[in-house]
């Protein structure tokens, strides 16, 4: 047999062939689909070793071999070496050819498997990431077929049933279900549910199972189907021991409070749906206490909440010491109480009141420590009051919220006036809102004038705000709300945004005046504020010493240090700072020595009496004595009349500031006031100086 025939033979073959001479162990010839599978074209191949291509630890132990061995052929996979180096997975055939000649040849035959191999390696890494996501599941699964044979099961399962590794070694299905059934507390009960199972495949089936250990197992049981067909069963089971437990406890919490255990809401409801529900004939009149602790928050803040747990357990015993069986004590939640007085008209509310009263104000004592917890408490009246709870409690809610405004520490029954009181507050708040974005909100100025020469010194930027239905609101109606709700913080950024604007306006025009704004206490305690100021200086180019900041004393006792750090970035920023209402609060004096103080505003209080008050004079005279000592300036604030304004200057008080001058004036006013010194004021008490 010829090359030529051979390669003739060879060549329309779909598999790859080479043609190998048996002594040589040389590819003698190859078909276009070797050439096509390998990369080499024929003529490359041609001479090749097969040791060059085949490779593989098989590949040189069979090339090897001894020449019977090789003749015996090999039929196996394998992988051989492309042109590009790459390796070709391969279905490899050797088997022996005698040609015509005499001479030996070997044909070795290769099927492409590299698409077969990748599809297989696809499958175990889907098989195997298939048991990793069963082995992790937090759920026991176990898959049965129609027989009852385990075809597969994860370790979860495994570790809920407890099943000894042996049994999972051994594969044996009958000892690891006779295990598993040795484990129920009830294993006549666990056959039996079993069989039912089984005599209806189809249906799904959800049971709590009871292991002997004290495990509580959930199992459900869901028919497994292929193309349609029953073909077993898949139980997974999963521990519901704590859920067990938590449920529980879910259910002995569901009616007390887990801090004190009071009853809880829940159950005082209860109560009271049950003594409104009662017969006409039979119908009883109580009474709904609203119990709030006074400034508990500081025992919180000051001592901890572990403290402050402790105290309210404490607080709780105490009042339920004042109470008759037949009542009722209930922890709403954080400090505050619900009480139920049973039988009880307005006078017996009021004796248990002032006895719970009478109680708190024995001193506590926890950890060696003393301290005092005060109480607001609000009665609402059955039926009187309301007719529902949710009505008793919000009556009595407003009515202990009355006690809080009016200094706490004290009871008050429900009145209906209270809420017309309460609606009227939502409505100026809402309009308050509404307002500032309305525009109906204004800045005056009231001149300052210096008593020496009558000439205006500086301006103070007050509030005004006039409401289309509300008429002209005043600033003692609505600053007090607006810091109560927290909107003070806007109102102030927008007046001090407005003043400083306007105060950069007349010293462009060639009228520089320090201005005075009004500064809250939460409005100075925001992270931003002195950010803030520097910023609004840039923008509108007024240097700050024309800017004066009011602030009131309380703000100096209140994070001492923080205030203390921001008064003295003020300070170095270059604005002025002025105690307002100064001697009416808590005069720690100390901090006019260490601040960067420039002004200290004498409160109308101490005005008003003068000259002929001796108090008001003394008091007036020892705080401009103390501003000269210290380099303070002193500014009177509401002075009205000259007599006043003569006993300012008697005392040698620098600045004041009043009708006597003039009211607050509109922007517009208060310009053609500083265009215009002498001109006549609408005001008959006007000073002429002003």
């Amino acid at each position: 047999m010829t090359l030529q025939v051979e390669k003739s033979w060879i060549d329309p073959l779909q598999e790859a062939v080479w043609l190998v001479d048996a002594k040589s162990l040389c590819i003698v010839q190859s078909n276009e689909a070797a050439a096509r599978l390998l990369g080499w074209s024929c003529d490359e191949m041609r001479g090749m070793p097969v040791l060059r291509l085949a490779v593989t630890p098989e590949d040189q132990a069979f090339w090897g071999g001894t020449a019977e061995e090789i003749a015996r052929g090999i039929d196996s996979y394998t992988h051989v070496l492309r042109a590009d180096g790459a390796w070709v997975a391969v279905a490899r055939r050797v088997a022996p050819l005698q040609a015509f000649d005499g001479s030996g040849y070997l044909v070795l035959s290769m099927l492409d498997r590299t698409e077969q191999e990748n599809t297989e390696r696809e499958l175990e890494t889907l098989l195997a990431e298939l048991r990793a996501t069963l082995d992790s599941a937090a759920e026991g699964i176990l898959v049965c077929d129609l027989q009852g044979r385990i075809r597969a099961f994860n370790r979860r399962m495994a570790q809920i049933w407890d099943i000894p590794e042996r049994l999972l070694v051994e594969r044996n299905d009958q000892a690891v279900f006779a295990h598993m059934a040795a484990q129920v507390t009830d294993k006549k009960a666990y056959k039996k549910r079993l069989a039912e199972l089984v005599k209806n495949p189809e249906a799904q089936a959800c049971d709590v199972l009871h292991l002997r250990h004290g495990t509580v197992v959930e199992r459900l049981v869901v028919p497994q189907l292929q193309r349609g067909e029953l073909a077993g069963w898949v139980y997974s089971f999963r521990d519901i021991t704590q859920q067990q437990a938590d449920r529980q406890r879910i259910q002995e919490l569901a009616y007390t409070d887990a801090l004190t255990g009071l009853p809880n809401y829940l159950q005082f409801a209860q109560r009271v749906e049950a003594a409104i529900q009662e017969p006409s004939e039979k119908a009883s009149r109580f009474a709904i206490v609203f119990l709030d602790l006074d400034r508990f928050k500081i025992v919180n803040d000051s001592l901890g909440h572990s403290f402050g747990d402790r105290v309210l357990q404490l607080v709780a015993e105490r009042i339920a010491a004042c109470l008759r069986q037949t009542d009722m004590l209930c922890r709403l939640g954080g400090d505050e109480f619900l009480l139920y007085l049973h039988e009880a008209d307005a006078t017996a509310a009021e004796g248990v009141a002032r006895r719970i009263l009478e109680s708190m104000l024995r001193p506590c004592e926890l950890d060696g420590m003393g301290f005092s917890v005060m109480c607001s408490m609000g009665i609402a009246l059955y039926p009187q009051d309301g007719s529902t709870l949710d009505e008793l409690i919000k009556q009595a809610d407003t009515a202990m919220y009355r006690v809080k405004d009016r200094g706490r520490g004290n009871y008050s029954f429900y009145q209906p006036q209270m809420n017309a009181h309460l609606l009227s507050r939502m409505k100026l708040e809402h309009a308050m809102r509404q307002g500032l974005e309305a525009q109906r909100f204004f800045v005056h100025y009231q001149p300052q004038v210096c008593l020496a020469t009558g000439g205006i010194t500086g301006a103070e930027a007050l509030l005004r705000w006039n409401d289309p239905e509300l008429g002209a609101v005043s600033p003692g109606q609505f600053i007090p709300l607006a810091e109560e709700s927290g909107f003070i913080v806007v109102l102030g950024a927008w007046v001090m945004e407005q003043a400083i604007r306007e105060a950069s306006q007349w010293m462009h025009a060639g009228r520089p005046l320090v201005v005075s704004v009004n500064v809250s206490t939460l409005e100075f305690r925001q992270p931003d504020f002195v950010e803030r100021v520097t910023r609004l200086l840039a923008v509108h180019q007024l240097p700050p010493s024309l800017l004066e900041l009011e602030l009131t004393e309380s703000i100096m006792l209140q994070d001492a240090v923080e205030m203390e750090q921001r008064l003295q970035q003020l300070a170095e920023l270059g604005v002025n700072l002025a105690i307002d209402d100064f001697g009416t609060g808590y005069s720690n004096l100390a901090y006019l020595k260490k601040l960067p103080i420039h002004k200290l505003k004498i409160d109308q209080s101490f005005i008003r009496g003068l000259p002929d008050d001796e108090g008001d004079m003394a008091i007036v005279q020892a705080i401009v004595g103390m501003g000269q000592a210290l380099h303070i300036e002193v500014v009177a604030e509401g002075v009205e009349t000259i007599a006043q304004r003569l006993a300012l200057q008697h005392l040698h008080c620098g600045h004041f500031q009043g009708f006597l001058c003039a009211p607050a004036l509109s922007a517009r006013e208060f310009w053609q006031r500083l265009a215009h010194p002498g001109a006549a004021t609408q005001d008959a008490h006007a000073d002429p100086l002003c």
